[in-house]
């Protein structure tokens, strides 16, 4: 990072290998759109290098890139009325968004039913309330911390971990018929 805000090219392309996949499938599922969360990866990248000079470094570097990605995507939502789509739904070029779990060498009988799970799963944290979904996405798709999510949401880290406290309520009570059977 330090050798990137000097304006080391290599360096920040070693950033941007690191994050991109990363703002890309966070970007895909917030906008629900495959070509519209590219567009935007690409942008993240390009206003951060942009502004580099402004990167505190108090902060760490991957909550202020998503921070860029959460605007862009808030504010390409809001400009283009991007309609809704489920997280198993096709993006551009038959690219398919679904979310695959590991079945861990179970028996046919099992893997069907980790597939009824993973998709009753999706169809569940698609139904979530908006700042509820995001914080899901955020913390089980993006991989951000609880402290990561904190900073780039603005809010206390308590609200954060008792916003997703009461998500991941909500789904453990409307997946419960399926944990029984499924472990």
């Amino acid at each position: 990072m330090e050798l990137a805000v000097v304006g080391d090219r290599d360096a920040f392309g070693i950033l941007v290998m690191r994050y991109q996949r990363r703002i890309a499938a966070f970007l895909g599922r917030f906008v629900s759109d495959f070509e519209v969360a590219q567009e935007l990866t690409q942008e993240t990248f390009l206003r951060a290098w942009n502004a580099l000079e402004r990167f505190d470094s108090r902060y760490r570097f991957s909550t202020w890139l998503f921070r860029i990605a959460h605007n862009l995507g808030v504010d390409a939502l809001r400009r283009h009325e991007l309609p809704t789509r489920s997280l198993e739904s096709e993006g551009a070029e038959g690219q398919h968004l679904e979310v695959a779990l590991p079945d861990g060498g179970k028996d046919p009988l099992e893997r069907l039913e980790n597939r009824e799970l993973a998709r009753e799963l999706k169809r569940e944290i698609n139904g979530l309330r908006d700042e509820y979904r995001e914080l899901v996405l955020l913390r089980h798709f993006a991989g951000l911390s609880y402290q990561e999510i904190a900073e780039l949401k603005e809010m206390p880290l308590g609200t954060v971990k008792n916003k997703l406290f009461r998500a991941h309520s909500v789904l453990r009570k409307a997946l419960a018929g399926h944990m029984g059977s499924a472990g």
